[in-house]
């Protein structure tokens, strides 16, 4: 088994003195997906942002076996960690292309010549990027905009992309088609953090599955497995869960 490329213990973390995360503890393996669900203010978006630096923590954080608790969100970028927030924070008055190219950054930084050929992977992942990519992204349809905040993301060619509520507000259709895109990324190598509350769709796709409630880690498990908890069942596998088959 290959050790965790995330490995995540005792974590706490909040903003100022109201700690919203209580000694969380997460692993994912190289190449998995991994979800995070539970109900609203459980903490999940407060767990992402925590991983990516954005608030203080304590606990122990590493990546890829090293120690990042203290490590600037910046250096954390530059190692291979990648954040997609649940209002995609795209510049709307810029082109499609020119969105995807400023994700780009880490691999100028990196001193990789080839970065630009980075736009030829992302347009093979999402067609319709190519198609609008002079079209200014403020534009888009939601779920195009999705589409763009994941293709900068990958941009950075990310070795852990943190992925925060990407079917909010979109349509079942396309949220069917951000899911196939999320398992189509697995066979790239990239792990994958998910956070969601379409629960069932998400445990559809991920490997291991946390379920977050008050900030704590109330049950874990292979995904299919708590796909038929009979807990998880009752609680977040309601008929008014899509599914994205």
């Amino acid at each position: 088994m290959s050790p965790a490329i995330l490995n995540v213990d005792g974590l706490c973390a909040g903003y100022g003195k109201a700690q919203v995360l209580h000694g969380l503890a997460l692993h994912a393996a190289p190449g998995s997906v991994i979800t995070v669900i539970g109900p609203n203010g459980a903490g999940k978006s407060t767990l992402l942002n925590t991983l990516m630096g954005v608030l203080p923590s304590s606990g122990m954080l590493q990546f890829d076996g090293q120690d990042i608790g203290a490590m600037p969100l910046e250096d954390r970028v530059m190692l291979g960690m990648a954040l997609v927030p649940e209002r995609r924070e795209l510049f709307g008055s810029m082109a499609v292309e020119d969105n995807l190219v400023l994700g780009g950054w880490r691999q100028v930084r990196l001193r990789n010549r080839q970065w630009r050929d980075r736009l030829d992977d992302v347009y093979a992942i999402f067609p319709r990027l190519k198609e609008r990519r002079m079209q200014l992204a403020g534009t888009l349809s939601g779920g195009e905009r999705q589409m763009l905040a994941v293709g900068r993301a990958l941009m950075s060619r990310p070795r852990l992309l943190m992925l925060d509520e990407p079917s909010l507000g979109l349509a079942p259709l396309v949220v069917r088609d951000i899911f196939r895109t999320i398992v189509s990324l697995r066979q790239t190598g990239v792990t994958i953090l998910l956070v969601e509350q379409n629960a069932r769709a998400a445990l559809e796709v991920a490997d291991h599955a946390y379920v977050l409630e008050m900030g704590e880690i109330a049950l874990q498990g292979p995904a299919r497995e708590l796909a038929a908890d009979p807990r998880l069942i009752d609680t977040y596998l309601g008929a008014a869960q899509g599914s994205t088959k």
